[in-house]
């Protein structure tokens, strides 16, 4: 991680912290006044971190104290991330029976003491390395500084492109889902398909190879592709999707009403079967998502949302049916590999090093089957030809 992302990295893991999903699994396991003691310890870090990365390069001991939270806020995202996956693995169960033969692929048995004890004991590490980071920020004079000016985001606005090249192991996926999109059956006039999984598995990209695949050309006569993140507020939500309809990118929609974009919205959609992604969706509340789903619902049958969600509350007061939830799995270690090398080298360059290519594999095998993580380090090794700094890399802990 940049030190120039630390202060958005830890805005972002503070506000995961925060989310329905963490905070139920955390109660549910007995951890929340724990994980509590942990945000609000994080928050006393962050208030520094601009400073201090401002100032790291005066001093080398502030530089280490920096290393240090990088790794322990690293560790912390592996918690938020096990909670994430936990929550949507009981959401699953619960909601459409164990017996499901995909929920039983996608998820080990996994028994409630041992997980809470070795969650406990992952959080009481880290709680305890936080609160010593805590104090030894008071030696190097930092002052509090809450907002970043900079324009550095952990989590960008996505786009809807997406060069096939690119990717990896994710051909037998876009085909099942294309599948779930233009079949026809349930007569509804608008149903919604979920890509649901953790960070860094591709949900995104997934989608992306969905939208531009020619089925979906020849079965829906519009298409839009809108980035939610965090704000499901509806009047931006409706400008959003107005601006990705294609033949209305000359308007400017930001002085309308939400009367008047509900009423253009409306009238773009109707007669018309489309497909509205909606990516990287976090919200939780039932009520926007209603508000939201009476507008562009228009009565044209076979219309579908595409959603991508780490959320399994979203996925649920979104009326996700079961058939209709896919449960993104990470890649094999061959697709894994096969992406690394794409990121690592030049087309056909990794023959030229073959001892480098054996310590690639050894640095999948590490990654864990997430294609972000592959290809982050596949990228930061690329047109690197020295074979310690492979293996400095191969020996490093990437807390997954």
């Amino acid at each position: 991680m940049a030190e120039s992302l630390l202060f958005s990295f830890a805005e972002s893991l503070i506000g995961k912290l925060a989310t329905a999903a963490v905070q139920e699994a955390s109660l549910a396991f007995g951890v929340h006044s724990q994980l509590q003691q942990m945000k609000a310890t994080m928050d006393l870090i962050k208030g520094v971190l601009l400073d201090a990365e401002l100032k790291n390069l005066q001093s080398s001991a502030l530089s280490r104290w920096l290393r240090q939270v990088k790794r322990v806020f690293s560790d912390a995202e592996d918690i938020v991330d096990d909670f994430e996956c936990e929550a949507l693995r009981k959401y699953v169960v619960n909601t459409y029976g164990s017996c499901s033969r995909k929920v039983r692929r996608f998820f080990s048995s996994s028994n409630p003491v041992v997980y809470r004890l070795r969650m406990t004991h992952h959080i009481q590490d880290i709680n305890t390395r936080l609160a010593k980071l805590a104090v030894d920020r008071n030696m190097f004079g930092l002052q509090i500084i809450d907002h970043d000016t900079r324009v550095v985001h952990v989590r960008e606005m996505t786009h809807s492109h997406v060069n096939p090249s690119n990717v990896k192991g994710r051909e037998h996926d876009k085909n099942e889902i294309v599948k779930l999109l233009v079949q026809d059956g349930d007569y509804q006039s608008l149903s919604v398909i979920s890509i649901a999984g953790m960070g860094g598995l591709g949900k995104t990209t997934l989608a992306k190879l969905v939208f531009n695949d020619k089925n979906i050309d020849e079965c829906f006569q519009l298409k839009m592709w809108v980035c939610v993140s965090n704000d499901f507020e509806l009047r931006n939500v409706l400008i959003k999707i107005l601006n990705s309809a294609p033949n209305l990118t000359q308007e400017n929609f930001n002085n309308f009403e939400t009367e008047q974009l509900q009423i253009r919205l409306r009238s773009t959609l109707e007669g018309k079967k489309f497909l509205l992604v909606l990516d990287d969706v976090w919200n939780e509340d039932p009520t926007r998502w209603h508000e939201l789903k009476e507008i562009i619902d228009v009565d044209v049958e076979g219309s579908k949302v595409l959603v991508t969600t780490r959320s399994h509350a979203a996925t649920a007061i979104m009326r996700t049916k079961p058939s209709n939830l896919y449960l993104l799995q990470c890649l094999s270690e061959e697709d894994s590999l096969s992406l690394f090398v794409k990121y690592a080298f030049d087309d056909g360059e990794e023959k030229k090093h073959p001892e480098l290519l054996e310590i690639g594999k050894e640095i999948v095998e590490k990654c864990g089957g997430l294609p972000l993580v592959v290809k982050t380090v596949g990228s930061s090794l690329f047109s690197r030809f020295d074979k310690k700094e492979w293996e400095s890399i191969r020996d490093m802990r990437f807390g997954i």
